[in-house]
């Protein structure tokens, strides 16, 4: 391939970026602006016409397939052996180094790579020795991890004022004269002893600092401590240092990448040139300008300005729900119509904050027979803490179902261990009894060892006491006690490897299932149709790899992916920004580049949903819409209603003093017909006019008629299966109406209102 003619194909800026002369550079490279090229073409260059012998270029990336790709790439440009080059990961270059220098790092010549489960087993048998069991192993694990990335031995943890740090630290050095004992590192082991490497061998450093004259970064604003460091040690003052990143993409703070490397870098090398890549080949103008003017209220950035010449394209859909239901709803109902004009459902992706907000959208796609996947993770009903709640309340049901048993009888974790559980099940085997029947009559026969007696006895207790507090309880409450009463909820709460609160954010979503779960089988006890539910939303609806199907995925999971149409839901205040964020300026302004990445992933058409109220515990709660919605123009802003039209996509702050402001005085209009919003002449957000009402149905109504049925909130109704109730809420209209009715017996339920046979009590 001809080197000269691919590079007159780049832009200006890119092919500056590509040959700048051996210095250190530091390529601010947007969204969709093309830095995998750059950085490919950097090395082909570096090759073909500077001469520059593959053993001298190191290229450090995050991922392995990324490594891989840049390999591919590079082979296909240049006429020599990619693996020439010391391409990879900063974990795959350290193994590499510690392996060819094993005495000078002070390791056996054949040490061993522990993962992260041989980690947690040596830190607990570490424990026991200690005889100390308040802290989980997972927990330790993730404080010595952290320690690690930020350069820290056992020695210089700091362990004043905090509790359990003197612990801690014990248990580090513990774990580091063990791991020295046996040979053995970790992960974070390799990075840290490659480091310390440079450090204390001064010839070795030198030395490759000779042969690496030309060292290249990916993905530079995701660099934790320990690799910048690693960086800086290692790039001397003959080195060419070229990094290509985007601060506006940081968005993994919460796992130790350091967004100010970024900023300090011309600190650190004063001589660097600095490079912007702004034309972005993905997005319409309309999206651009509108994530420009989002990220503009961040303050600490390097600054730039994303612009395409592909056209503006179709304005932004702003879409107000009623609530989750009529949110997840209007998006498959978008969807659909989009699969139906022949545009592949692949082609589609709906994003969100939190995990725990994918079931309202799976409902919806499952109830319309369309394959979705979930990319990176799991569907609701098939993740571990959904299934160990489920798991609970079918043993309530049933104390027969062995499967359920097994799955909680140590979960969470009670003292409960395989030898026990062996024996539990060799009764079983030999009697043909439940596991349950067999725990309890050992329990009565004292068949059993005291320590072991004593934990299933407990666990015993535990499922009588939550059989007992479900019994003729509503469903929700059921839900409530299966999630509180096990322990789960606290137990995932103490999840120390970043996805706590994750986990419990998709318990408190199924109380929500439960609470509006509607059971339509007159043979079958809620409980039972609700487990029986769960069971078949865990069926074949998702999508094998490849497959075209709508794709779902967090916010996190989206970054370095592309669609034609993006969803962006759940934009909030509370969910996204998140709550803990809303106070704490450098979490918001993460959550706020969190955002821009949402935005940056949609190539021709972006919608972007908020709820007017959500379900929090079970209970509706009233929601606003996020900051990040105010803070994009009008301009670039259609906001889509179930009836009528409206000219401005947000309400103003509240004043000073009074809390966020009223995001709640919009019509209820229809997608059918849409208006352009309202302009600013500024990039950034004016402050708009006081909220107003848009069109003839501001608020669901309070007191008129339910459809065309004549029933009236506040009237009392009476329900087949739920008895006598109170309409408290009404919402849409035709064939969609819904009302809210708060039975006597089964608490509140939002039903259709065409297929609930409500009569007047």
């Amino acid at each position: 391939m001809n080197l000269e003619r691919q590079i007159e194909r780049l832009n200006p800026p890119q092919r500056e970026a590509v040959t700048v002369p051996g210095q250190t550079a530091l390529v601010v490279a947007g969204a969709g602006s093309g830095k995998t090229r750059v950085l490919t073409h950097r090395i082909a260059w570096l090759i073909d016409v500077e001469r520059a012998a593959p053993a001298e270029i190191l290229a450090v990336t995050f991922t392995n397939k990324a490594a891989a790709e840049m390999r591919e790439r590079i082979g296909e440009l240049v006429a020599v052996s990619p693996r020439a080059l010391w391409v990879g990961t900063f974990h795959g270059i350290a193994h590499r180094l510690l392996r060819a220098h094993w005495r000078e790092a002070g390791l056996p010549e054949t040490f061993q790579i522990l993962d992260s489960d041989d980690q947690q087993r040596l830190i607990k048998r570490l424990m026991r020795e200690l005889g100390d069991d308040s802290l989980k192993p997972a927990a330790v694990a993730s404080f010595i991890n952290a320690r690690k990335d930020e350069g820290q031995r056992a020695r210089h943890v700091d362990t004043q004022g905090f509790a359990d740090r003197a612990l801690l630290a014990e248990l580090y050095r513990r774990y580091e004269a063990a791991c020295e004992r046996g040979g053995m590192v970790d992960f974070g082991e390799l990075l840290l002893r490659s480091n310390e490497l440079w450090v204390q061998q001064p010839a070795l450093r030198d030395h490759y600092r000779r042969r690496f004259r030309h060292i290249l970064v990916d993905e530079f604003q995701d660099t934790n401590t320990l690799q910048y460091a690693w960086l800086r040690n290692l790039a001397g003052p003959d080195s060419s240092l070229f990094a290509v990143g985007d601060d506006d993409q940081s968005i993994y703070g919460w796992r130790g990448a350091k967004v100010e490397n970024m900023r300090e870098f011309e600190r650190h090398f004063p001589a660097v040139k600095v490079i912007r890549l702004e034309q972005n080949y993905r997005s319409t103008g309309t999206i651009l300008a509108a994530a420009n003017a989002l990220i503009a209220n961040n303050r600490e950035r390097l600054g730039k300005n994303l612009w395409s010449d592909a056209g503006q394209g179709e304005p932004i859909r702003l879409y107000a729900a009623y609530n989750e239901q009529d949110e997840a709803r209007f998006v498959v109902e978008q969807i659909e119509a989009w699969a139906a004009a022949g545009n592949p459902r692949s082609e589609v992706a709906i994003l969100y904050r939190s995990n725990a907000q994918s079931r309202a959208f799976e409902e919806q796609l499952m109830a319309r027979r369309i394959k979705y996947r979930v990319y990176g993770g799991q569907r609701f009903f098939d993740r571990a803490e959904i299934r160990d709640a489920l798991a609970y309340l079918r043993l309530i049901a049933n104390p027969a179902d062995d499967t359920a048993f097994e799955r909680v009888v140590n979960q969470p974790p009670r003292g409960i261990g395989d030898k026990t559980l062996d024996t539990l099940r060799s009764e079983a085997r030999a009697s043909g009894l439940p596991l349950w029947q067999v725990m309890t009559r050992l329990l009565e026969g004292g068949g059993l060892a005291a320590r072991a007696a004593s934990a299933l006895g407990g666990f015993a207790r535990l499922i009588g006491e939550l059989r007992a507090a479900c019994q003729g309880q509503p469903l929700m409450d059921q839900a409530t006690v299966a999630v509180h009463g096990s322990g789960l909820k606290d137990h995932y709460a103490k999840d120390p490897d970043g996805r706590g609160e994750g986990r419990v954010e998709n318990l408190d979503e199924l109380v929500n299932a439960a609470s509006l779960f509607v059971n339509e089988d007159e043979d079958l006890d809620a409980l039972t149709a609700f487990l029986s539910h769960a069971a078949l939303e865990a069926g074949d609806a998702q999508g094998d790899a490849g497959a075209d199907c709508v794709q779902l995925m967090t916010l996190h999971s989206a970054k370095g992916l592309e669609f034609r149409q993006v969803f962006l839901v759940g934009v909030e205040e509370g969910l996204f920004p998140s709550q803990r964020s809303i106070d704490d300026p450098a979490r918001l302004e993460e959550e706020r580049r969190l955002c821009y990445v949402g935005l940056t992933r949609a190539r021709e058409r972006l919608f972007v949903s908020y709820a007017e109220s959500r379900r929090i515990h079970g209970e509706t709660r009233p929601a606003m819409a996020s900051r990040f919605i105010e803070e994009i123009p009008a301009e670039h802003l259609t906001e889509v209603r179930l009836r009528g039209t409206v000219d401005r996509p947000v309400s103003a702050r509240a004043t000073p003093g009074a809390g966020r402001g009223g995001f709640g005085g919009y019509g209820n209009g229809s997608w059918r017909g849409e208006r352009r919003a309202g302009r600013h002449d500024d990039t950034r957000p004016a402050a708009p006019a006081a909220p107003r009402r848009v069109s003839d149905w501001a608020e669901p109504p309070k007191a008129g008629p339910a459809g065309d049925s004549g029933l009236v909130v506040g009237q009392r109704v009476r329900h087949g299966k739920f008895g006598e109730g109170v309409i408290t809420d009404v919402e849409g209209q035709g064939p969609r109406t819904r009302v809210q009715v708060k039975f006597a017996r089964a608490g509140s339920k939002w039903l259709m209102l065409d297929m609930a046979g409500l009569t007047p009590a």
